[in-house]
């Protein structure tokens, strides 16, 4: 990890430990964790916050979703996502919680089979949303990241070339990230595929 990254490390986590609402939400999350279900928060409710300090709005772009990640081989089923979002539904109802165990996803993205949580954020369609937090029992943070940390704090979005252009372009439009954080940047590098 350069040193850049760890300087973008501690700013995430500095960034994140300002907001007790992040953190209310993440102690929930905590709370739903097991050994063998390692619960993480991801992509918008770690982007957003950046995107929002890089702005440098006073007040916290509002979720659309909370998406909550795992790994976990041994159950590839839905009944643990479902009763995970349906706890965490009840105990905050004004947000739409997403929980998905990505050691299945690589068959809805027609993808080989993931080897880890970090591996399957690789595949994510733009870099800077391949990144999530989660509370551990002494209240640290662990950040994990598919990708570099600078693209999210230069202000870029990035295009994975592991994924089609057009769904990458389709997000960028559909969620109107560039209007409502116009220092952003687009950045392609390749539109091949890997």
């Amino acid at each position: 990890m350069s040193c850049q990254s760890n300087e973008h490390l501690s700013q995430l986590v500095a960034l994140l430990r300002q907001d007790n609402q992040r953190l209310t939400l993440l102690e929930s999350v905590r709370a739903l964790s097991e050994p063998s279900c390692k619960l993480y928060v991801a992509a918008g409710f770690i982007r957003n916050l950046v995107r929002d300090s890089l702005h440098q709005y006073h007040l916290a772009t509002p979720f659309n979703d909370i998406d909550v990640i795992y790994f976990n081989t041994n159950d590839k089923g839905q009944v643990k996502e479902r009763f995970i979002e349906n706890v965490l539904s009840n105990q905050h109802p004004n947000f739409r919680w997403q929980v998905k165990n990505q050691a299945r996803m690589h068959v809805r993205n027609g993808d080989e089979a993931y080897q880890s949580l970090q591996d399957a954020m690789t595949y994510w369609p733009e870099k800077e949303t391949a990144v999530a937090v989660r509370l551990l029992k002494d209240n640290q943070l662990e950040v994990i990241h598919g990708f570099e940390l600078t693209s999210l704090f230069t202000g870029k979005v990035s295009y994975n070339n592991k994924r089609d252009y057009q769904q990458f372009m389709n997000r960028v439009n559909q969620k109107r990230w560039l209007e409502h954080w116009p220092k952003l940047q687009l950045h392609i590098e390749d539109l091949g595929q890997s």
